[in-house]
């Protein structure tokens, strides 16, 4: 279902499946929650999926915050909310993505959070939801994509949702928000309110190796999603340098906004996030990079069916085409 806003002007199965990763505002921290906890257990389902660049844990103690998130609920016998920016529109370059609407590594990606969901209900019988909180709008004009291909991926992304009977999870976006107000007057309302300064984050990159990392894992990003740049390789470098403080900016605004939206959640991310850290970065699908995104690569699925994501030219070279609803959906390995 449409989680709509409209109104708002704020100022896994017991192992995955090959469908699945092969691994695959909170308030304040006051107790390390105790091993046999229903937080703990409901941690514990995450954890063989964290995001992140360093060593993964296995131990929920060493994740305060997101227990912290999780007792909200736990305490008071509700459904565990997750909150997860990300599915924000596929990226502009053809030779990563299939086009511009979900495909296979969307479809996947959501029947696993679907799934991560039911396993946390037999564990904690109010359950869980996940909010997939679309970010495409909020840089679309930073990331070189046009507001029409975000809203056609979004629609795509709900009918998916409702087609493929994924009953936990919901979604909400820059329409739901500022009500009928244009996307770049939206954009406007939404960093107004909330990005910090570009100097703010030059001196958080400076100073903040997370921070640093997030940085050069944008910038890599739009260097490999713009397509058509006329200059020399270093000039597109530095224009990308400078685009990625905004996306960066923008995207914590977005941030900001759903805490907002949505004070009691579990925040989830999509980046790779250190044991300890606000956001709990979650893995989608087998991927040799701990960036990669079902919106900026294709997938392969192998021989013995598991899915891998990568870029579609190579992919492409490694498998044949499968459509599916009569769209480019996927590749299968040569057999």
């Amino acid at each position: 279902m449409h989680m709509s806003h409209a109104t708002l002007t704020p100022p896994v199965t017991p192992a995955p499946d090959a469908a699945a990763h092969p691994d695959a505002a909170a308030a304040p921290v006051t107790s390390v929650a105790p091993a046999t906890s229903v937080e703990a257990r409901i941690l514990r389902l995450l954890l063989p999926y964290h995001r992140t660049t360093g060593a993964r844990s296995a131990d929920p103690a060493d994740f305060p915050e997101q227990l912290c998130q999780i007792r909200q609920f736990t305490d008071a016998g509700e459904p565990v909310l997750f909150t997860l920016p990300g599915f924000p529109c596929k990226s502009p370059n053809p030779a990563k993505v299939l086009g511009h609407l979900p495909d296979e590594g969307e479809r996947l990606s959501l029947a696993f959070l679907d799934r991560l969901c039911s396993r946390i209900g037999e564990v904690y019988a109010p359950g869980a939801r996940i909010l997939i909180c679309s970010d495409g709008h909020i840089f679309g004009d930073l990331i070189h994509v046009p507001d029409e291909h975000i809203d056609a991926y979004g629609d795509a992304l709900r009918d998916l949702i409702a087609g493929e009977g994924l009953g936990r999870l919901d979604t909400f976006d820059l329409r739901d928000v500022h009500g009928d107000l244009d996307h770049d007057t939206k954009r406007r309302l939404v960093t107004e309110a909330y990005a910090p300064s570009v100097e703010a984050l030059r001196a958080l990159v400076r100073s903040d190796e997370e921070t640093a990392r997030l940085y050069r894992g944008i910038t890599r990003f739009l260097v490999e999603d713009t397509a058509d740049f006329g200059g020399t390789r270093s000039a597109l470098q530095r224009e990308c340098r400078v685009r990625a403080y905004g996306v960066i900016a923008r995207s914590r605004a977005w941030g900001d906004l759903i805490a907002d939206c949505h004070p009691r959640s579990v925040r989830l991310s999509i980046h790779p996030q250190r044991p300890g850290a606000e956001k709990f970065g979650i893995r989608l699908l087998d991927a040799a990079d701990a960036w990669s995104t079902p919106w900026h690569t294709a997938v392969l699925r192998g021989r013995g069916g598991e899915a891998r994501l990568m870029h579609r030219a190579e992919a492409e070279s490694r498998g044949r085409l499968v459509l599916r609803a009569g769209r480019p959906s996927h590749f299968e390995e040569w057999g």
